[in-house]
């Protein structure tokens, strides 16, 4: 299952997460975690926004 590569990541799917369950506005999304609300399932999301954050950098860099 996914694991966030990123802090960020990490918001993102939380911000989906909640968006999916009724608890956040769809219309508030952007950026990315309105492309995770839109390709991601809840189980995906919430396995993403669970990822421990204590060793995750800001950012991930891209390669």
């Amino acid at each position: 299952m996914p694991e966030a590569k990123s802090k960020a990541q990490q918001q993102a799917a939380g911000a989906a997460l909640a968006a999916k369950r009724g608890e956040a506005k769809v219309s508030d999304l952007q950026g990315a975690s309105k492309e995770m609300y839109d390709s991601m399932t809840e189980q995906e999301l919430e396995e993403m926004a669970s990822t421990d954050r204590s060793d995750l950098p800001e950012t991930a860099d891209d390669d």
